[in-house]
């Protein structure tokens, strides 16, 4: 014991004797050492999370996958996950199309959600034109069975992305888009029973089915299908819901920066039926819409049911109004990080409001460097996330950090293990230099 104790005394006396330089130099080795563990730890924490979940998949417990679905939604999210994608694209997209399939409509709508998120997180090519022909099957007969909102609302919110990802062509969105109208507008059959939809799945299918309109040209769908669409939008800004009013009014605006109204009404004139009835339904139906415009815009209150949205009706509905008057088109901007992103027509506008709306606290992430969002906003974030910074755990991560029994914990100590060996390796060769010059 008393040697022991005299070759500690020893060794901290030779230590303290040692020049500043080579404490800075031990000191910088290692914190250097640390700093690239760390990264590594970050990369094993979330790797680890992420194969987890996956394998979390295959339980046979509903609530399980739930939780995994969660937390992939989550990963996907505050991260873009090209490693584990590259890896794991096939098996996550199944594992996820077998809970639409399967699952109770908590777990449709999380997996639904997650297929959106890889979709975004590939980007245009081949693996998004994938997601897209293997999950429309899945999505129309999961649209089809059961009404329960939050479980249509995310089915078609996803449906809308992975055609806007993936679709190649007018027609694959033309699909994706009857899908979305057939929900509020089914074929009534002999063993079908019409069933109202509520006001946030209308507002979810005009969102979705605007969305999707963005990427087509005003003159690819049918005029009678224009005549049906524009018919109904202007029903919906009757309704007493003020987001199924925001929807329409939206959709209504893009219609006619494409151009489609007077395209459709150009069309009724000159038919050669001899009626000029279609031509004067489409004039009034503008006549109408106008005045509706006009009404909502300086509403006083009291017809809707959440009063914090009334002021982005009344705004709203004065840029359309603006727009049908003087042809004049809102134009927005919006700050990212230190960088702002612009819009100057309906249809970035609603492409931006829609993309905002689904990656909810992941927008700035994925619009600071998500590839396929600078193509679709030709936006180029002058700050972008450097590797090695700070890397912000969430809730769930800290929850599996913290489990002893976790695969993550068990990583996190052999690599901790790892580092102390070492330290006390550094630490054995110093003291016994020192010692045997002493």
């Amino acid at each position: 014991m008393g040697k022991r104790n005299s070759q500690r005394k020893n060794a901290a006396m030779l230590d303290s004797d040692d020049d500043n330089s080579s404490v800075s130099s031990s000191s910088t080795m290692r914190s250097d050492f640390m700093s690239v563990s760390g990264t590594e730890e970050v990369q094993v924490e979330k790797d680890s999370l992420l194969d987890q979940a996956l394998d979390d998949l295959y339980e046979k417990r509903g609530s399980t996958r739930e939780k995994a679905l969660s937390s992939i939604i989550e990963a996907f999210n505050s991260n873009l996950q090209h490693q584990f994608v590259e890896k794991k694209f096939a098996t996550l997209l199944h594992q996820c199309l077998s809970s639409v399939k399967r699952g109770s409509s908590n777990e449709i709508a999380l997996a639904s959600h997650a297929i959106g998120l890889l979709a975004l997180t590939v980007g245009c090519g081949d693996s998004a034109r994938e997601i897209l022909e293997e999950s429309v099957t899945p999505f129309s007969q999961a649209l089809k069975s059961g009404f329960e909102p939050s479980k249509l609302t995310s089915l078609l919110e996803c449906l809308a992305i992975i055609t806007f990802v993936g679709g190649n062509g007018p027609e694959e969105t033309e699909r994706s888009m009857q899908i979305m109208w057939q929900l509020v507008h089914p074929k009534l059959g002999s063993n079908v029973v019409a069933v109202k939809p509520s006001a946030a799945v209308i507002t979810a299918m005009v969102s979705a089915w605007s969305f999707l309109l963005t990427t087509l040209e005003g003159g690819t769908l049918d005029p009678k299908h224009w005549q049906q669409s524009i018919s109904y939008f202007s029903g919906l800004l009757d309704k007493d819901d003020r987001s199924v009013r925001i929807a329409a009014g939206e959709a209504l605006a893009l219609i006619f920066e494409m151009g489609s109204l007077e395209k459709f009404s150009a069309e009724a004139k000159g038919s050669k039926d001899g009626s000029q009835g279609g031509y004067a339904h489409v004039q009034g139906l503008k006549g109408k819409i106008l005045n509706q415009v006009k009404s909502l815009s300086m509403e006083a209150g009291g017809k809707g049911s959440a009063k914090k949205d009334l002021n982005s009706q009344r705004n709203l509905f004065k840029d359309i109004l603006e727009f049908l008057e003087d042809n004049y088109c809102p134009e927005t901007s919006l700050k990212i990080g230190g960088d702002s992103l612009k819009t100057s027509t309906w249809s970035q506008l609603i492409q931006l409001n829609f993309l905002k709306h689904f990656l909810g606290g992941g927008f700035v992430k994925h619009m600071q460097e998500n590839e396929f969002l600078h193509e679709v906003f030709e936006f180029t974030p002058k700050r972008k996330h450097l590797p090695g910074t700070e890397h912000h755990i969430s809730g769930s991560e800290k929850r599996m950090y913290k489990s002893p029994n976790s695969v993550i914990n068990k990583a996190r100590t052999q690599l901790l293990n790892k580092q102390r060996m070492l330290s006390e390796g550094r630490n054995v060769g110093h003291y016994a230099v020192n010692a045997g010059d002493e």
